[in-house]
């Protein structure tokens, strides 16, 4: 048992803010931690050492973070807004448009839906203002995230498409940030093609579309019911509602349930790259509503995801992978980077070639992939952002191979801009994961590091984490008392 750092975590009963300590075991990382009150924790943080190892080398964002490691607030987690603690900028914001939802999930962090109590009571107008808030306080908080240096806003829920103002909603933010995505479950982009292409008529960029596997078994037992066949309508749908439609595959991987269609999901993904720019796993996290993750050992992390992603493809390596902060070398183009620490997550690109999508109704099976370190030296850009803090012209005319993304990224080098970014992102496939913490293996430190935020109503900006973990469960309980 070797330490690797100390930290502080949460007591996962009573939230109360402990030492809590990160140690190698076994080949793999976990967290201890106990509670005065009610005892021993400890849970897995990742399966393989050795990858969060590399990662933590890896992580470029060291140099330009604020403060010093183990630094925190006197009250934090729970005194956010962000504070002159918190190391890294907002890159993504995050605005909770309503509770409402049209599905009532087994598994859901912000246990909105249905049934859910509160989100079903909005008979009067306080009632309704718990469930939704007005569009005055949204566009505050998209205010809000645009002040604090947001490249992206992402409107979640609840449901965001029962809002009838979401095409309004997503004009508005489209005007203070470049980037604005959509969370949805799809249900009523299946609906109506008309709803798509008043979305990207609005200014969307990218959906943000809930997809758990390529059959059916994964969607009843973590959606309560089979929804293979609207997903792939949803997709249908947009695929034509605008010059660029963009989604991103979404899935909540839990063991035993959809971890062995890891790698038949990125095929899905790249079999349908002229609209699917990418897919993001997300190992499900001990937040809102969930009955599954009864021991530590029951985890998906995200080092399960590159494993999986590596066993069940034939064309992705475990060095392929790099930590979330070498995302900064792409958005190094528009003054930005990605401050969130190495164990939070983990990235590919795919270059795909070949036909692309539907052609004469049929579906095409003939695409290419291969991983974009094949084209790019991404350990030469990694070195040398996390040397200096940016990537030269120089630097970047030697790594990259590719004639192609070579001539596509120096466009957006030298323009500096977000639509010449963006044509480099459609030629390509993200592959990535996110391990969204709980209050088992919450991390102070990566939260402090944290860039994506909440936009709240009240003017805040909360870590995600934070809020999900903290603020989220301490509502909920004084909703319930």
């Amino acid at each position: 048992m070797k330490t690797l750092r100390e930290t502080r975590s949460l007591c996962p009963v009573c939230l109360r803010v402990l030492p809590a300590r990160i140690f190698e075991e076994e080949g793999a990382i976990f967290m201890e931690k106990e509670c005065p009150k009610h005892g021993y924790f400890r849970d897995l943080c990742w399966s393989d050492a050795e990858l969060y190892k590399r990662f933590e080398e890896l992580d470029v964002a060291v140099g330009k973070l604020k403060g010093k490691d183990g630094e925190f607030a006197p009250n934090c987690p729970f005194g956010c807004g962000l504070c002159s603690f918190h190391a890294s900028p907002t890159v993504l914001g995050v605005v909770e448009v309503t509770s409402r939802c049209n599905l009532r999930c087994p598994v859901c962090f912000a246990d909105a839906g249905v049934g859910s109590g509160r989100a079903d009571r909005v008979g009067s107008q306080r009632e309704r203002a718990k469930v939704e808030p007005e569009r005055t306080e949204i566009e505050a908080a998209i205010d809000a995230l645009a002040s604090s240096g947001a490249v992206a806003v992402q409107f979640s829920g609840g449901e965001p498409t029962l809002r009838e103002d979401l095409p309004e909603l997503i004009s508005y933010a489209r005007k203070r940030v470049p980037h604005v995505q959509v969370d949805t479950n799809g249900l009523k982009m299946a609906e109506s093609e008309d709803f798509c292409r008043e979305m990207e008529s609005a200014g969307l960029s990218v959906v943000y579309l809930q997809f758990d596997g390529v059959t059916e078994e994964p969607y009843r037992i973590l959606r309560g019911r089979e929804l293979l066949n609207v997903k792939k309508k949803a997709i249908e749908n947009h695929r034509h509602a605008g010059p660029n439609p963009a989604i991103v595959l979404v899935p909540t991987v839990v063991r035993g349930v959809n971890d062995n269609q890891i790698g038949k999901i990125i095929e899905f993904a790249v079999q349908n790259s002229d609209i699917v720019r990418g897919v993001n796993f997300q190992p499900l996290s001990l937040c809102g509503r969930t009955p599954f993750l009864k021991n530590a050992e029951e985890r998906v992390t995200v080092s399960d995801v590159v494993a999986a992603a590596v066993s069940q493809t034939k064309f992705l390596r475990k060095e392929d992978f790099f930590p979330p902060s070498v995302m900064s070398v792409f958005l190094d183009a528009l003054g930005s980077f990605v401050g969130c620490h190495h164990a939070c997550g983990a990235f590919t690109y795919l270059l795909c070639e070949g036909e692309k999508g539907r052609e004469n109704g049929k579906d095409a099976h003939d695409i290419n992939a291969e991983p974009l370190t094949k084209f790019i030296n991404m350990n030469t850009l990694a070195e040398a952002f996390k040397a200096k803090g940016k990537i030269t012209l120089a630097t970047a005319l030697r790594s990259i191979r590719s004639k192609l993304i070579k001539e596509i990224f120096m466009d957006a080098f030298r323009s500096r801009s977000y639509w010449k970014l963006s044509e480099l992102h459609r030629r390509l496939v993200f592959v990535g994961a996110m391990h969204f913490m709980d209050a088992f293996n919450f991390d102070l430190e990566r939260a402090r590091r944290c860039c994506i935020h909440y936009g709240l109503p009240d003017g805040r900006v909360v870590p995600f984490c934070s809020f999900n973990t903290a603020h989220r469960q301490r509502a909920r309980g004084r909703e319930s008392a």
